[in-house]
């Protein structure tokens, strides 16, 4: 009798923020077991971790406060780490986002050394809508998706210090990181959302839920 395979366990993280109910359920057609979690404790008896997130990223951070230290432990300790769009922004060092205006910089998690800035062009803000991803350098998550097409709704976007942290780019006026990593390549994320973003984004939720049961 062939033994079924145990699914990889995926927490979520529920700090207030995030299209939870879309994520999750995107997640579970990936192959994930997925939990909703408030308690930074369960995080330890993850194979993955995933941080969404949709508005401000003073308001994220604020929210994502008490998570902080528990999520730079799993990170820390080779844990993935998937950051969905203002959750990628949140793994940054810093952001301009800063709740008013002459505030200075808003502080990220430091995960993926770098900057959110907003965009500078002509274009309308926010960028949203489908756009295609151009894959800069090999990871895991983004096998099979080089080329395609995923949905953003974003202003700002990442300005990582290394040029070796930027998976993939996307043109919008300017081509700007829409999936960075770490240096290690446990922590990662994308501008997008892949819950939204129907063949493609389904793709790279299986290629995390890989990655998960590695």
């Amino acid at each position: 009798m062939a033994t079924k395979q145990t699914a990889a366990e995926v927490v979520v993280v529920d700090y207030g923020l995030g299209n939870l109910r879309s994520v999750t359920r995107g997640l579970e057609r990936a192959g994930a077991d997925v939990t909703l979690s408030e308690d930074p404790a369960e995080f330890a008896a993850a194979d993955g971790i995933v941080l969404p997130g949709v508005g401000a990223f003073s308001e994220g951070m604020d929210n994502a406060g008490p998570f902080r230290e528990a999520l730079v432990e799993e990170a820390e300790a080779g844990t993935p780490l998937f950051g969905i769009c203002l959750g990628m922004q949140m793994l940054l060092t810093t952001s301009e986002e800063a709740d008013h205006e002459g505030q200075g910089d808003a502080e990220g998690l430091d995960l993926v050394p770098g900057k959110n800035v907003r965009f500078r062009t002509d274009q309308t803000v926010p960028h949203m809508g489908w756009n295609e991803l151009d894959v800069q350098r090999d990871h895991p998550l983004v096998d099979g998706v080089d080329g395609e097409y995923a949905y953003f709704v974003h202003s700002y976007y990442a300005e990582p210090a290394d040029d070796d942290a930027v998976v993939a780019t996307t043109d919008y006026g300017t081509d700007f990181a829409s999936i960075v990593a770490n240096e290690a390549g446990n922590v990662f994320g994308t501008q997008f959302h892949p819950e939204k973003s129907g063949e493609t984004g389904l793709q790279i939720l299986r290629n995390f839920v890989g990655i998960c049961s590695e």
